[in-house]
């Protein structure tokens, strides 16, 4: 994740927490929600997503400091809790909030969206690792700035499309839900790989 550009994070934020990994999760939530109201959650939970994100990229050194935290440390985390993530996705288990059926409020709406959206933890890794690429406020303006107009998007995508995630079918959600486990759960096992691989622990030829 060496992306020293503006374009070039803002594609690696696109990646790890655009709209269709965004979509997926709200339309799961609209099945129990009016358009309105998925329009509510998605403001809200999109505000939560840009505040912990803007956090994260201008508290990256001094978290990487307190916790003597190393880059390889952080990408290994990052990849075994969204690699588990993803597994989940694939079972059909749904980790970090209440059963679907406990709430249809704005905070279990919140709740729900809080592991995949709001704070996704490879969206969290991708943006401590973009901070420190570079020193300065500078670059972690750009990384902030990128992270937003991914959040924007995401945001533009679940308003446009509010009313077509409310009919959307369960076992297409499902089907969805499972085809994107197997592709993070890769992107998973992938950032594990790439931490490894800067500690000198070389496990399979990197020729792509």
């Amino acid at each position: 994740m060496n992306q020293l550009s503006l374009g070039d994070t803002f594609i690696t934020f696109l990646a790890v927490v655009g709209p269709p990994k965004v979509l997926l999760s709200f339309a799961t939530l609209a099945q129990s929600r009016s358009a309105r109201e998925l329009r509510t959650l998605a403001l809200v939970s999109s505000a939560g997503a840009a505040l912990v994100g803007l956090l994260a990229d201008f508290a990256a050194p001094a978290l990487f400091g307190l916790f003597h935290i190393s880059t390889p440390a952080l990408e290994i985390a990052g990849g075994v809790i969204f690699f588990v993530y993803a597994v989940g996705l694939v079972l059909g288990v749904h980790f970090g909030g209440a059963p679907r059926t406990a709430g249809t409020g704005l905070a279990d709406g919140v709740r729900d969206l809080l592991l995949p959206y709001v704070v996704s933890p490879l969206a969290m890794t991708a943006v401590l690792l973009e901070a420190v690429e570079k020193n300065g406020w500078s670059w972690r303006a750009t990384v902030g700035g990128a992270y937003l107009a991914v959040i924007a998007v995401d945001l533009l995508s679940v308003l446009l499309l509010a009313r077509l995630l409310r009919f959307s079918e369960h076992i297409t959600i499902e089907l969805l839900a499972r085809l994107l486990g197997l592709l993070l759960a890769a992107v998973g096992v992938d950032l594990v790989l790439d931490g490894l691989e800067t500690l000198g622990v070389h496990l399979l030829p990197r020729d792509y």
